[in-house]
């Protein structure tokens, strides 16, 4: 039997190996608001892509690693993934999930922007989703337009547990209702209660 879908009958918590983030506008605030409260023995790891302005060097990993029990990196190609690790998209670069023979690595490709965007949501969403299947919980969190949402549906469609920021509660809505408008979804939560499902998808346990 499938588990349910709609936001009000939330399904029972599972293990996830990996978690895939997007954020756009007031992104950086609110990971900031997520990525300290996970502890150190957190075992999914954490692949994230935030609109960068292309050009621009990023200091995600400067301004994220003293807040964060976790280590922190910007990601490199062909890197394997590692268990309980935070990764950041570089400027100018989509972020891709690839499989060699020993498991998940990550890929950077210079193709073209989608949605204007290169690193784009979807991108990383779309190659997780095929190689995490079920084992992926997907996040999108506030931005000013629509990428995201289709990479999150495709989430959903491999069985992985998706989530989104409450719109009123995002500093920008339009990423996260282009999502809920694209299909249905695991979880809707304002920031605060994120913590306890991330928790959850890496125990297993209630949430």
């Amino acid at each position: 039997m499938s588990r349910p879908r709609h936001p009000s009958a939330p399904p029972p918590a599972t293990r996830v190996d990996a978690i895939v983030l997007g954020a756009s506008a007031g992104g950086v605030e609110a990971l900031s608001r997520l990525l300290p409260t996970l502890p150190r023995d957190f075992r999914p790891a954490l692949l994230i892509v935030i609109h960068i302005p292309r050009g621009h060097p990023s200091l995600l990993v400067n301004v994220f690693t003293p807040h964060c029990a976790l280590p922190v990196h910007e990601a490199g190609d062909k890197q394997p993934i590692e268990p309980g690790t935070v990764y950041f998209a570089p400027p100018d670069y989509h972020l891709l999930v690839d499989r060699d023979a020993h498991g998940p690595t990550l890929a950077l490709s210079q193709d073209a922007p989608v949605h204007f965007s290169r690193p784009a949501i979807d991108v990383l969403f779309e190659s997780a989703a095929d190689v995490y299947g079920a084992r992926l919980g997907g996040v999108l969190l506030t931005g000013a337009n629509t990428d995201g949402a289709l990479g999150l549906q495709a989430v959903h469609r491999a069985g992985g547990v998706t989530l989104v920021q409450k719109p009123d509660t995002a500093r920008v809505a339009t990423m996260p209702a282009a999502a809920l408008a694209a299909g249905p979804v695991d979880f809707v939560l304002p920031l605060e209660q994120m913590p306890a499902v991330f928790r959850a998808w890496g125990d297993g346990g209630a949430i």
